[in-house]
């Protein structure tokens, strides 16, 4: 099978959930903030949970296009499914880059068969958008190792069967900027989270915070060699969480220019008959509307496409993806709530959720501010950081 073809069909089971499961339920999850498991279950039951697994371990092992092109499918009927999901698959890549046996025994093998749900917890309250650089600490405990700290906006949080959890590195582990990663069970004593996430948007991802109060992991359970992280952040978290999330942002803003062209298209004016998009400058704005959300769609496809290739080229594409994402999703919501007129303003209308949804494409770390930095350095060759 061709890449093209695997693609397709990883598309179409995505958007079979998505109309059959996710969408039926969006609205409801919203309004609940509820984390979508009947979601979650479908995706695990077609196999979809298993997309970032190796081969090797059970799973399909796809890399960034197929992560796109499923969140994108997904987010276009529900960002906080399609959010739960990427991160999920971004915490999967991972677990995978560096896996020990026993690693890919207990975690990849039961992701791969839909029986295990895993995440990220790297943000924190002191280092916000900074999330390369961890506070919490890591001391060695015996034969393990014992963690102390706080992580906020862990998507999936209290659902997951298992954090990527950063760490500082050990005192003798590396120099600034270098840290940890171990893997912490749910469940693990010391493992408190906060009351339920009740954002302005993204409502339905469960991105709780967490506080790790002297949490012991056995030492099994540390991602590659102690200090080693920042590899991890440059060659695995950036460039799947980026992309995730950029795939994400495509998709709400789909969701954004279709809800606006339906309403264009089959709306009339009473006194004349006439649809709403027959008025030029409608048209016209719409249009504008689809350019941007193509144009968008076509960049991060395309440095899915090379980043899988192993492009050395493609990390500047990389890091402007989901800044352009977002701001194309923020601005394509916000025209489509002005050419829908008073309907889209009505209290919890589908386009006021997906307003909301995109607003946090700006604030998720790294920030678009943050990522248009890097991408600029990147064109000077200069360090990101």
């Amino acid at each position: 099978m061709s890449q093209t073809e695997r693609l397709d069909a990883l598309v179409d089971a995505a958007r079979a959930i998505a109309g059959e499961v996710v969408a039926p339920l969006a609205e409801g999850e919203d309004a609940e903030a509820r984390w979508p498991a009947e979601a979650m279950r479908a995706l695990a039951d077609a196999g979809l949970m298993g997309l970032n697994v190796p081969e090797a371990q059970g799973g399909r092992g796809e890399g960034l296009s197929g992560l796109v092109a499923v969140a994108e499918t997904l987010a276009a009927e529900s960002a906080s499914t399609a959010m739960c999901f990427a991160m999920h698959c971004v915490g999967t890549a991972v677990i995978a880059a560096k896996a020990t046996d026993w690693q890919k025994q207990a975690y990849l093998e039961p992701i791969a068969r839909g029986e295990h749900v895993t995440t990220l917890a790297l943000s924190e309250p002191g280092t916000g958008a900074h999330f390369y650089l961890p506070e919490t600490a890591i001391e060695a405990d015996g034969d393990g190792f014992r963690l102390e700290g706080t992580k906020s906006f862990v998507t999936n949080g209290g659902h997951a069967d298992s954090y990527v959890v950063s760490t500082r590195a050990a005192a003798d582990a590396g120099g600034d900027g270098a840290f940890s990663c171990v893997l912490v069970d749910e469940g693990t004593p010391g493992l408190e989270w906060s009351a339920p996430w009740a954002g302005l948007g993204m409502r339905g991802n469960s991105s709780s915070a967490v506080r790790l109060d002297g949490v012991r992991v056995p030492r099994r359970s540390l991602l590659g060699a102690e200090g080693d992280q920042l590899w991890y952040v440059f060659e695995v978290v950036a460039p799947y969480f980026l992309m995730a999330m950029a795939g994400t942002y495509v998709g709400v803003a789909q969701a954004a220019l279709d809800v606006a062209r339906e309403h264009l298209g089959t709306r009339r004016f009473s006194h004349s008959g006439q649809l709403l998009g027959s008025e030029p400058v409608l048209a016209h704005r719409l249009g504008e509307m689809y350019m941007d959300v193509e144009r968008t769609r076509r960049m991060v496809h395309s440095a899915a496409a090379r980043a899988d290739a192993g492009d050395p080229g493609a990390l500047v594409a990389v890091l402007g993806c989901k800044a352009a994402a977002g701001d194309t999703a923020v601005g394509v919501a916000n025209e489509a709530m002005t050419l829908c007129g008073g309907m889209a303003y009505r209290d919890n209308s589908r386009l006021a959720r997906i307003l909301r949804d995109a607003r946090a494409a700006h604030v998720m770390a790294p920030t678009t501010d943050i990522l248009k930095t890097w991408t600029g350095r990147a064109l000077l060759n200069l360090p990101l950081v």
